[in-house]
């Protein structure tokens, strides 16, 4: 084809038509576009913009390299043409159709109109390619625009710019019919909920907002049902697992204590001792009993020999002699009490030993725990109003005050069936659990402990506290 106008444009393009309904591929449909289009105008250069793809097809060039100078700077110069063209204000609500507009070179960015001279001739026409809600746009999946770059010596006339419009709506159909989309594609969802969020014609804005509010209502209630798990905040602290609790052997009064307190014993090492003097001096008088009845005893032995009546008495001394004997024996055993070992090795705990010296103590009262270092479990105590159901081996982590970015995580061992007074005045449940590896920290420390139980609704989890407060309230 000649350069010039066509004799009859209206075969022209029922010709280009034809080749575009019959492209076999992308690559054909942007040769049409960029060589072929001058059947219906003339032009010097062509290039298809495709929106985040950049310059796809060039006139009379093979391949496009896409880092070359001259093709960037098209990139720049399509890209101010698109934002140019999305900038410009609808008419009554409604954009305006797309058509062929001129290029102004005077309009565009310094950085793009400077070197304008250096690539392309004086006269150019933009034609934009449309990006519909209802179809996808060139990019397959972008909500970017495209457009047609035509460069020429003169610019184009109108029935030129009518032509060259009907050709790209001709054009388009093509491409969209022979590249359809995937009905679901994630890359496309953004660009979808964006069109949709914005609306479309004034006589469909009543609809798309019905349309927002239920997506909105409708991603409310998803996330209102959305299944997390129960939690609820304890006080916890770290216990012995299995300690041995010394108590009282006897009535009586601490003297003095041979270890301080988190000390580390050793098994039969001293812990603390009574006072010696009550004890000795009971010890004291029951030998001395004990020695006065071995005395008569043997005194009426011998008398037996020469009185027989003598010989009734044996009895009540033998049975006095043991008494006495049951008694020192008894007070032995309590002197050799009075002074406590250490039933095992372990970390020795109790309070400062100056409450306790010379303090009277009953016997079976509680002086203290010795427990093995490493046999540490974790100790909690639910609220009444906190009490969730916890599943057997249930989770927890124990958040301590002095390491709260390193939690403790452990299993459910036992909850309490019955709430127990707290020392505040409230009631709670003792929760007891099994640490999950060896904590590496001391005995006594407190913190927070946070046990899960089952999934439960957003809602419900949100909701809980509130409800059990009203129902209470209700039932009054």
């Amino acid at each position: 084809m000649s350069d010039g106008a066509p004799a009859n444009p209206l075969l022209t393009l029922i010709e280009l038509a034809q080749r575009a309904r019959a492209a076999a591929s992308a690559n054909e449909l942007a040769f049409l576009a960029v060589n072929d289009s001058r059947a219906l105008a003339p032009y010097r250069q062509a290039a298809l913009w495709l929106g985040a793809g950049g310059v796809h097809t060039l006139s009379g060039v093979v391949a496009v390299e896409a880092n070359a100078p001259y093709a960037q700077w098209l990139d720049q110069l399509c890209r101010a043409l698109a934002a140019q063209h999305a900038a410009m204000p609808p008419v009554a609500g409604i954009r305006v159709p797309d058509s062929v507009i001129a290029v102004d070179a005077a309009s565009l960015p310094p950085a793009v109109s400077a070197a304008w001279d250096e690539w392309l001739p004086k006269s150019a026409s933009w034609l934009p390619l449309r990006a519909l809600d209802s179809a996808p746009d060139l990019t397959q999946g972008q909500a970017e625009p495209a457009g047609l770059l035509l460069a020429g010596d003169a610019p184009l006339s109108a029935e030129q710019q009518a032509l060259l419009g009907e050709w790209m709506d001709i054009w388009q159909h093509a491409w969209r019919a022979a590249h359809p989309p995937a009905r679901w594609s994630l890359a496309r969802m953004p660009a979808r909920l964006r069109a949709w969020w914005r609306g479309g014609a004034k006589e469909n804005q009543q609809r798309r907002r019905l349309w927002r509010r239920l997506g909105v209502g409708l991603a409310l209630l998803a996330v209102l049902l959305f299944p997390v798990r129960l939690t609820v905040l304890a006080p916890g602290e770290l216990v012995p697992a299995n300690p041995a609790t010394i108590r009282a052997p006897l009535d009586g009064v601490i003297a003095d204590f041979a270890v301080r307190p988190n000390q580390v014993v050793a098994a039969g090492q001293p812990l603390f001792s009574f006072d010696q003097a009550p004890i000795g001096s009971r010890l004291d008088v029951a030998r001395e009993g004990l020695s006065t009845a071995q005395t008569e005893y043997r005194q009426a032995a011998q008398l037996m020999l020469n009185d027989p009546r003598a010989k009734g008495q044996l009895a009540a001394l033998l049975g006095k002699m043991a008494e006495k004997q049951a008694q020192a024996s008894f007070l032995e055993g309590q002197a050799e009490r009075s002074r406590v070992l250490a039933p095992h090795a372990g970390i020795a705990l109790f309070d400062d030993p100056s409450e306790w010296i010379g303090r009277p103590v009953q016997t079976g009262e509680r002086i203290m725990q010795v427990a093995a270092a490493d046999d540490v479990e974790i100790e909690a105590w639910v609220p009444i109003g906190d009490a969730i159901p916890l599943a057997e081996r249930a989770p927890l982590n124990l958040y301590l005050a002095a390491a709260p970015l390193t939690p403790l995580s452990g299993t459910l061992r036992y909850m309490s069936h019955r709430a127990t007074p707290r020392p505040d005045g409230s009631y709670a449940y003792r929760v007891r659990e099994r640490l999950d590896a060896v904590a590496g920290q001391r005995i006594g420390l407190k913190g927070t402990a946070k046990l899960a139980g089952e999934r439960v609704p957003l809602i419900y989890w949100i909701l809980r506290r509130p409800l059990a407060s009203i129902r209470q309230f209700i039932a009054m």
